[in-house]
C-alpha cells in the first residue's frame, strides 16, 4: 500500500499498544503492513520502543494483549 498523508497521519496517532495490536493479529495479507506503508508501519513502531521508557511499554503492552 502506498503511503498517503491520511495513512501516515492515521499510523502516527495510534498508541503503541494499538500499533502492536493491530501488527499482531491482522490476517494474512493485511494491505496496511504491505509496501510503503507496511514499511512504515514497522519503522514507528521501532521509534516508539527507542524512546526513553518505550521497551517496558511494549512489554506490557504485549503481555496485556496475549496471543489468543
Amino acid at each position: 500500500m502506498d503511503l498517503t498523508p491520511e495513512n501516515k497521519a492515521h499510523i502516527d496517532a495510534m498508541s503503541q499498544r494499538d500499533l502492536l495490536e493491530r501488527w499482531r493479529f491482522a490476517p494474512v495479507g493485511d494491505p496496511w503492513f504491505q509496501g510503503a506503508t507496511g514499511k512504515y508501519w514497522g519503522e514507528r513502531m521501532s521509534e516508539l520502543r527507542q524512546q526513553p521508557g518505550g521497551q517496558a511499554r511494549h512489554t506490557a503492552a504485549s503481555k496485556a494483549i496475549g496471543w489468543d
